[in-house]
Formats: C-alpha cells, structure tokens, sequence
C-alpha cells in the first residue's frame, strides 16, 4: 500500500475524530452516536475527500486551493475544526502533529477537470 493511500486513510480518520469530538461535547448525541447535522458533515467529508482533485497532493484544507464544501457547509467544517483543533493536541497528539505537518505541504494544482469525474462541485 502507497504513502499516499496510508496518507488519504489518515485524513479521513483525523476529520472523523475532530467531528465525533465536536459533536459529543456540542450536541452530546444519542448513545454516543453522531447527531444527524454532524452525521450529515461526516459523510459528505468523506466523499469529499474520495473526490478531491488533489488526493495525492492534498494540503490540509486551511491550505487548500480548491473549496470543496457549499458555503454553509463550509461554515459547519471551520467551527469543527476551530473547535477541536487545539483538543487534538491533548488527546490524539501524533494525529495533530501529522495534520500539522501537512499543512506545510506546497499545493501544486492539477491540469484539467476540477474533480475526476468531470462534472463542477455542487
């Protein structure tokens, strides 16, 4: 398996704990579940990140070039991060230190379509 799998992998499982932070201490879910809004931003980050145009390259999203979420989705994903963000260094020090360090990365954007699909974001 290549870094860059290893890489998308771990992005995914960092967004997904900053969301499942957020929402246990915001909205305090049923059963320790996600609320359904957060539930909702969960899985439209995970399809996002599948999609991204720069998925081999891809900066963290501070960096980020390209704005894959609608405006008020967009919203909802910078209070999560803004929120749990300085937790992360307490509880999930190794997964904050590696999204810390990808946001060094230089973002180079790719000829062509703006998602592999072809088709604009919505």
């Amino acid at each position: 398996m290549g870094e860059n799998t290893r890489r998308i992998r771990r992005e995914k499982k960092t967004i997904s704990v900053m969301i499942e932070m957020y929402c246990r201490n915001r909205h305090d879910g049923p059963g320790g579940t996600l609320c359904d809004g957060c539930s909702e931003l969960h899985d439209d980050a995970m399809q996002r990140i599948d999609e991204c145009p720069l998925c081999l390259a891809k900066p963290t999203c501070a960096n980020c070039p390209i704005h894959c979420y609608r405006p008020e989705v967009r919203g909802h994903v910078r209070t999560v991060m803004r929120y749990s963000g300085p937790r992360m260094w307490g509880r999930h020090p190794v997964p904050a230190l590696l999204h810390e360090l990808d946001g060094l990365r230089k973002v180079t954007l790719p000829a062509g379509p703006t998602r592999p699909s072809g088709r604009p974001r919505s």
